[in-house]
């Protein structure tokens, strides 16, 4: 299997706003993006703010890009801001590197991709994100 077909991503964002819904969370935006970093599909809630997509994919595009999801991207900035600053230039300025941004794992280990979620806390947006993911079968690394 390569990638993460439309359908599956369709999955993720349905599940993760389910997931939003059940824990009374703001309005969730949510992103899916192939393991080259090309959106797969978005879809904003209503009542989002519009520039929820660009949170979205810059936690998304960081975890699929640097291989490692939001969370170690935070660790990291912590313990080494002039990295992240560095990876963060490299990347056109794309990266936001704080929780939500998850990626996508088949059962082999393989990177298919990453998801990005932003409206709520960073740790909410992370949890819904995995709800997401994990019901479609594939793995998420939080």
């Amino acid at each position: 299997m390569a990638g993460i077909s439309l359908s599956r991503a369709r999955t993720i964002i349905r599940r993760a706003f389910e997931a939003g819904k059940e824990m009374g969370l703001q309005p969730l935006s949510v992103i899916v993006l192939d393991e080259g970093g090309n959106v797969q599909a978005f879809e904003r809630q209503d009542g989002a703010a519009p520039g929820r997509f660009q949170i979205a994919l810059g936690k998304a595009y960081g975890a699929v890009m640097l291989g490692m999801p939001g969370s170690a991207q935070m660790a990291r900035a912590e313990a080494q801001a002039y990295f992240i600053a560095a990876a963060n230039g490299a990347f056109g300025g794309k990266l936001i590197p704080v929780p939500g941004g998850v990626l996508v794992k088949d059962a082999k280990g393989r990177t298919l991709g990453a998801v990005g979620v932003t409206g709520d806390s960073s740790d909410n947006d992370a949890a819904v994100a995995k709800a997401g993911i994990e019901a479609t079968g594939l793995t998420a690394v939080v």
